[in-house]
């Protein structure tokens, strides 16, 4: 990589002589993030010099539990387990000063949870330095996945680099970081806008008193109380390594907030209610998974509870009291997440004894694909799997009615085989800004076919003209939302492509 401008490097770091003697000390007894952690060669006592590489991961999102020294050339790191849960090993996020300029190492990460990974199909960390502070993926030729003999045969990831600049300060990470700090200066930079149809609130804490922030984007005349509101509802990050799933979300509301037409329909005629950081605590933390006590919050959606996962409480508690209020109808529920071990975007949704119920569920996720070159019909997989039932998506539509469409929106880590080109193109913090924009343009295709949005705008039409109107917010014309429902069937389903069973994880 070719680097520019220096930055300073601190003077005092704590020293750390990790030579293969400490053999014992394994993976499960790395429980916190090395801080400042000068790695010297086992013999060696003096003060470090430029090229015993400096190792920090005390930061905001950081993740690094152990370093080995190897040889001069290498160094086995060690991810630190999710808090309070040695399950889950996977992100990794850490710097590394006091190089050498053309300093070559190996860094192994040797201790992932999972084996089945993207880095099989070509996925490389990513990185950046303090003269180049935007996020690039190293190049698949100098990374490598494979079983490592010397630690029993298990999955390790090996990538090489060679330092440039003597006075960067580089950071290595899984995947692009997205932290809870970032997100608070977005939505305080949008809040100074002022904008009459954006409206912060604070649903409620984490359990270390993060905001939990809901975002309302819609015309200021569907805001009123005598408005009949129909809602859209958006979470992200419950799983805080799931970094793309951020970007996702900025860029749906990047796009509902902006000036496009087809924005402005969109707050015309719905209410979006955005969540976008559901696990503010595991995010800051630098868990994968988890929240700060260990839990798996997308695990917990039937019965949270308010001590132990209260931004999942407060989130269900917010979405019961809407869908209860007779000025409310909750048409959808999409939680936002990322894919370790499939391309493409593509969603999970429910399935349904009644055809006409399945069908319906169909036809988003059909539309979706005719916007976004990158979303895959293949990967997008419908199901009831008991073990997923503590999942938003499979809890919520257990209680609200059929007319609510409940998805896990997924996006690959990696990359997506473009359905135009066929070529495999790696996602950036653009292409999956993108993917949230193409969310935003698929809802007004959804609602323009069950004749809630007009398919020519309405010149002056707002929310509060439409309120009291059998075509206007409340409903889509004299049948309401189950009358559309055979119409939009066969107006979607010619264009779109066959389901396949989909081979991942269900959220």
């Amino acid at each position: 990589m070719a680097f520019e401008q220096p930055a300073t490097v601190p003077n005092e770091f704590n020293q750390l002589d990790s030579g293969n003697s400490d053999e014992e000390a394994n993976e499960e007894g790395v429980v916190g993030n090395v801080s400042k952690f000068c790695v010297t060669p086992p013999s060696y006592t003096g003060k470090p010099k430029k090229g015993h590489l400096v190792f920090d991961a005390c930061f905001e999102g950081g993740n690094l539990g152990r370093v080995d020294f190897i040889s001069e050339f290498e160094y086995d790191l060690f991810i630190r387990p999710d808090t309070c849960n040695q399950r889950y090993r996977v992100w990794f996020h850490f710097s590394v000063e006091n190089v050498k300029a053309d300093q070559r190492v190996i860094f192994t990460i040797v201790n992932f949870s999972k084996t089945k990974s993207l880095y099989r199909e070509g996925m490389t960390p990513v990185v950046k330095s303090t003269s180049r502070p935007k996020w690039v993926r190293l190049p698949p030729k100098h990374v490598y996945y494979y079983r490592c003999p010397e630690h029993r045969k298990n999955y390790v990831l090996s990538f090489a680099f060679c330092f440039d600049k003597e006075d960067d300060v580089y950071q290595f990470a899984y995947c692009y970081p997205y932290t809870y700090t970032r997100l608070q200066a977005y939505l305080d930079s949008l809040e100074r806008k002022g904008l009459d149809y954006v409206q912060r609130d604070l649903l409620g804490l984490s359990v270390q008193q993060r905001r939990l922030d809901l975002l309302t984007v819609s015309h200021p005349d569907n805001l009123t109380d005598e408005a009949q509101k129909r809602v859209v509802f958006i979470t992200a990050r419950v799983h805080p390594g799931e970094t793309p799933a951020s970007f996702v979300c900025q860029g749906l509301i990047d796009f509902l907030v902006s000036s496009h037409p087809i924005a402005k329909q969109l707050r015309d005629y719905l209410v979006f209610k955005i969540i976008p950081m559901l696990n503010p605590d595991g995010v800051y933390l630098g868990n994968y998974r988890c929240s700060l006590m260990g839990f798996d919050l997308n695990r917990h959606w039937q019965e949270p509870s308010p001590w132990a996962h209260p931004t999942i409480y407060a989130c269900k508690k917010a979405m019961i009291d809407m869908y209860n209020s007779k000025d409310h109808d909750i048409d959808f529920f999409c939680d936002l997440h990322a894919h370790s071990t499939l391309m493409n975007g593509f969603m999970y949704g429910n399935t349904f004894d009644d055809p006409d119920k399945q069908e319906r569920q169909n036809v988003f996720p059909k539309l979706f694909q005719q916007n976004a070159e990158d979303f895959s019909l293949t990967n997008t997989n419908f199901n009831r799997d008991a073990v997923k039932a503590g999942t938003g998506r499979r809890a919520l539509v257990g209680i609200f009615d059929d007319s609510v469409l409940c998805y896990t929106l997924e996006v690959s880590f990696f990359s997506y085989m473009a359905n135009s080109s066929g070529g495999t193109l790696p996602y950036t913090e653009e292409g999956y800004a993108k993917l949230g924009r193409n969310l935003a343009r698929t809802f007004l295709d959804y609602y323009k076919v069950q004749s809630v949005i007009p398919s020519m705008p309405v010149a002056g039409a707002t929310g509060k003209s439409k309120g009291g109107g059998s075509g206007g917010a409340s409903g889509g014309g004299a049948g309401g939302k189950d009358s559309s429902s055979r119409y939009l069937m066969g107006e979607a389903s010619s264009s779109a492509g066959r389901f396949g069973s989909g081979g991942g994880r269900a959220k």
